[in-house]
């Protein structure tokens, strides 16, 4: 089973095991990692599960859906990785993957 590691803002990090078949978003709250708020329950509706993801893993994780792609011009931190991560579906191949939390959420 591989992991996958958040870091919050403020450089604490969380070693998490990976749940295939669920959202990056989901994984972090059955996890109870700080600074995923999730307020749309993983509808792409509302920018409060945004993350930052490493750049070597941002190319594997798919594409950004234009509904998407409109959530995150409204996060107050935006940058070129960012995704919401209820728009993520783990797999065991993200085995080692860094995904890091804004300082806010929306």
């Amino acid at each position: 089973m591989g992991n996958i590691t958040f870091i919050e803002k403020n450089g604490e990090q969380h070693l998490v095991a990976i749940s295939e078949d669920q959202s990056l978003m989901q994984m972090a709250m059955d996890n109870d990692i700080p600074g995923v708020d999730a307020d749309c329950g993983g509808q792409c509706a509302c920018g409060t599960c945004h993350v930052i993801i490493e750049d070597k893993w941002f190319s594997k994780i798919g594409h950004v859906s234009d509904t998407e792609t409109q959530m995150l011009e409204m996060t107050p931190e935006q940058a070129k990785t960012s995704r919401l991560s209820c728009q993520i579906s783990v797999t065991q191949e993200m085995d080692g993957m860094v995904v890091r939390l804004p300082e806010f959420q929306m």
